[in-house]
């Protein structure tokens, strides 16, 4: 069907289409007539609708109105561009268009530019000179131009030029300049004629108009006092589902039990992004940030004050060897640049950035940075518990309270009155040591939901696109406009809220009714005294997390070392007894398997002959194997090559071979701890390479430094690659001796590793959704206890935790429904804030006062057409 397949039903059509356009390159209809009856009209608008030709003072009478329209005029073979003003046109301001100023003022050599939408105009400006005329750039504002300057204006921009910038910068982050050239090309796109340069201007009106809006926004016009009674952070678009007390929390939620009153936790998340860079360019004298801390960015001032006084300030080291954020703090280059990047401080459950939550970094992400911007956007909140995520965080954490009594007092929060938690990111958590894993997992920590922590990451591949061009500006351009980039992600995440969270409450829903069904399932197979016992461990280490840590296996990990240490100090102990069957004064069995099996990987020639000397001695059926393989070779050289020697350890002699079984036995150790040391070897690789992969794609630019850090990888994962072949090479052998020793169950620990399960975690790594490969799944058991042990430590650590899926997922949803109700209490909250501003400020004019009202009552239209669009949404919600 034709409408099925739109552009196959085009192109039989389309020489139609381009004989129309070509015939718009003409007149139409060349007899044509002048709506005032002139025969053979010249002029043609390209902006008016439709291609009616007009005589030169219709054409004039027409564009009173339309000033800025686009003019051609037929020179008898083609159109050729003009202008109004060359035609005549004078724009009047000051009064309605077409009437005439008895005294009308020149604009400066009668050269006024207007940038608009259609390109780069020049026009013919009379300033009205009436007594009762306005001050020239009000005349300008009031017409909805927009001048460059206070005093004596030449150049001006259509509100409609900067509302469609402002919009297009958000959503395709075009840069002023390339925007402003492409509005040259429309003037003319053979570059045959000069375009008059006011690309400063342009860059200073959407400064200043990206500042108003912000101010618009906030109500600061609507303030009996004015826009110097603005306060810190003021500007920001605050997070209507975080708690703000006062607004949109019940009364006395304070008082509620901690049983509930977790539900009125404060979320926030902390990183740092080093691609927002500045150059070392213009000053804060030149560049002056017009927000100066009334939004996202902390006061310049007060925060370069701070920083230079905690200078000398010796940065603790960290003791997370897995995570060098802290460490490479220093290492940062910092040529050229004013800034190497910007902390900041996030709402850690809906992805939005706090208030005075930002602040550019010098060198590194250190803690004199991140201390502040912290404390400062805490300021804004009241709430009695903090729930807070940074990728450090087990490093950032000590010491902070200390580190807060020598900040500024206004910075102090009640921290002994209140409760504060720290996590890492789930994503981040793997890159940490053990202990850091235990301790700062949301996944075992109760009332926290599905929290990720990882809500900085998702904006960055947003606010990453206008790095470009910001590293470029001065520093208070750059600051306001990512202020202003930063309000606008702010706002769509708000008018989505409704969708997010309906999405979210329908998979909560599912995966908690799912996930309670598994771990009932579980239960089933468990005794009831043991669930208890077990849940009263849980329990007591949610309320101590000093207590031992129930996810962790009570078994110590088998290690190759361990092993080896464990049979030499068993063959010591039978030297000591007079029980020694060593049949070498050097080489003990033990040492003999061990070494064989390091000869598998090192293939080293020259060990390899000794090693098989000693080995004769042990399995004396070996010399006879190895002539076999000489006879058939064609030299005994090609046999010894130590790629292709064969060690014959007992795993590799047929099972009706003759072998000491002491021997096999202590194959049998060493391979099984082998084996084991080879999946954490691979399960560190994938992390590793994960880590690496994230590290590239957010800091790596540039040919060369993409290849050396692509090279890394390729390093990383080829280590990977040999740990899968020697984790196969001891499970083969395994098999082998299974049969020789009658040894069973260990494959249920040990199995087969295809390609298919060497992946990363994914997003069961957050104990969330989806499937697991086995390999992250280790028992860690100990072979010193009994088989209904190790099973039963097994079973106990994944009751442990499918209790904390059911219990975040529970979670999950008991704060998506608070967090709903919060929505539409906050926007309640806003619209009579709207409301009562509506009159708030008494203006000196009707007009005036018309318009703070109207936009009073627009915004406060808006949140109420908000709540009814939400809760429309969320009918079916129990809220």
């Amino acid at each position: 069907m034709p409408q099925d397949t739109p552009l196959l039903a085009w192109i039989p059509e389309r020489q139609t289409f381009l004989d129309e356009t070509l015939r718009l390159e003409g007149r139409g209809t060349p007899e044509s007539l002048c709506c005032c009856g002139l025969f053979a009209p010249h002029f043609r608008c390209r902006d008016c609708f439709g291609t009616e030709m007009f005589c030169h003072e219709c054409v004039l009478r027409n564009h009173t109105r339309n000033p800025l329209h686009r003019i051609d005029m037929w020179n008898n073979s083609f159109f050729q561009s003009t202008s109004l003003k060359k035609l005549g046109l004078r724009v009047q301001l000051g009064h309605t268009p077409g009437e005439r100023c008895y005294n009308p003022r020149t604009s400066h050599n009668d050269d006024f530019v207007v940038i608009d939408v259609h390109g780069v105009h020049e026009i013919a400006l009379d300033f009205c000179g009436c007594a009762s005329a306005q001050i020239r750039y009000k005349q300008l504002l009031r017409t909805r131009w927009y001048p460059a300057t206070t005093s004596d204006p030449r150049t001006a921009a259509t509100f409609a030029l900067l509302e469609h910038f402002h919009l297009m910068s958000f959503e395709s982050k075009i840069s002023a300049y390339e925007f402003y050239h492409s509005l040259a090309r429309r003037n003319n796109n053979a570059g045959l004629s000069d375009i008059r340069d006011r690309y400063s201007a342009f860059m200073r009106m959407v400064h200043e108009w990206r500042h108003i809006r912000q101010l618009r926004r906030a109500g600061r016009g609507h303030d009996p006092d004015g826009i110097n009674a603005t306060t810190a952070g003021e500007l920001a678009v605050q997070c209507p589902a975080c708690p703000h007390p006062g607004k949109n929390l019940p009364r006395g939620w304070e008082d509620e039990p901690p049983l509930v009153r977790w539900k009125y936790a404060l979320f926030i998340a902390i990183d740092a992004n080093f691609r927002l860079k500045r150059k070392a360019v213009s000053s804060e004298n030149v560049d002056p940030s017009l927000n100066a801390g009334w939004g996202y960015f902390v006061e310049e001032a007060a925060y370069k004050a701070y920083l230079a006084d905690q200078a000398g300030v010796k940065q603790d080291r960290s003791t997370c060897v897995s995570h060098n954020a802290v460490n490479m703090a220093d290492t940062k280059s910092s040529y050229g640049l004013a800034a190497t990047g910007v902390g900041t401080v996030d709402c850690a459950r809906h992805d939005m950035k706090l208030a005075n939550g930002v602040g550019d970094l010098q060198k590194g992400e250190k803690y004199i940075n991140m201390d502040y911007l912290v404390f400062s956007a805490l300021l804004a909140f009241t709430v009695t518990m903090i729930n807070i995520s940074y990728d450090i965080a087990c490093q950032w954490h000590k010491k902070l309270w200390t580190r807060m009594e020598g900040m500024p007092s206004r910075l102090h929060i009640p921290h002994h009155s209140m409760t504060v938690r720290f996590f890492v990111p789930k994503f981040h958590l793997k890159a940490h040591i053990d202990e850091c894993q235990r301790n700062f997992s949301f996944n075992w920590t109760k009332h926290v939901g599905r929290t990720d922590g990882e809500a900085p990451e998702r904006g960055w591949s947003n606010i990453n696109r206008v790095a470009t061009s910001t590293k470029e500006m001065g520093p208070g351009s750059r600051r306001d406009t990512l202020d202003d980039h930063f309000g606008d992600w702010n706002w769509k995440k708000i008018t989505a809220l409704g969708r997010t969270l309906l999405r979210k409450i329908g998979d909560a829903i599912k995966w908690k009714k799912e996930h309670g069904e598994a771990l009932r399932e579980l239960e089933r197979t468990i005794l009831p005294t043991l669930i208890l016992q077990w849940k009263s461990e849980v329990e007591s280490w949610e309320h101590d997390s000093s207590q031992r840590n129930p996810f962790e296996s009570r078994f110590a990990p088998i290690t190759q070392a361990a092993v080896r240490l464990q049979l030499a100090e068993l063959e010591a102990r039978e030297l000591q007894a007079g029980t020694n069957v060593s049949l070498h004064t050097d080489i003990s069995p033990t040492r003999l398997i061990t070494s064989g099996i390091d000869l598998q990987d090192q293939h080293l020639q020259r060990r390899i002959d000794a090693w098989a000397r000693i080995q004769e001695l042990y399995i004396p059926i070996v010399s006879q194997l190895r002539l076999r393989l000489s006879d058939a070779s064609v030299s005994n050289t090609a046999v010894l090559r130590p790629d292709t020697f064969k060690l014959w350890l007992p795993s590799e002699l047929e099972p009706t071979a003759t072998c000491d079984e002491r021997l096999a036995t202590h194959e049998w150790e060493l391979r099984h701890a082998q084996a084991l040391d080879a999946l954490n070897e691979v399960r560190s690789h994938l992390r590793l390479r994960s880590h690496m992969y994230i590290y590239k794609d957010r800091n790596v630019r540039g040919q060369a430094a993409s290849t050396r850090a692509q090279a890394l990888i390729d390093g990383v994962e080829l280590r990977k690659q040999a740990s899968v072949e020697k984790y196969r090479r001891a499970r083969k052998a395994l098999l082998a001796l299974s049969h020789r020793l009658d040894k069973s169950g260990w494959e249920i620990c040990l199995p087969q590793l295809s390609d298919s399960d060497v992946r990363p975690m994914g997003d069961m790594e957050r104990q969330g959704t989806g499937t697991i490969s086995w390999i992250w799944l280790d028992s860690r058991a100990d072979n010193s206890s009994s088989e209904n042990e190790r099973v039963q430590d097994c079973v106990r650590v994944e009751w442990c935790k499918a209790r904390a899926r059911v219990n975040r997922w529970s979670e999950e949803v008991e704060l998506l429904l608070e967090e709903m109700r919060r929505v539409i209490e906050f926007l309640k909250w806003q619209a009579g804030g709207w409301s009562g501003r509506a009159s708030a400020r008494v203006m000196e004019s009707t007009a005036e006062q018309e318009g703070v009202t109207a936009y009073a009552c627009r915004q406060a239209a808006l949140r109420l057409s908000l709540i009814a669009s939400f809760q429309h949404l969320w009918r079916d919600s129990p809220i």
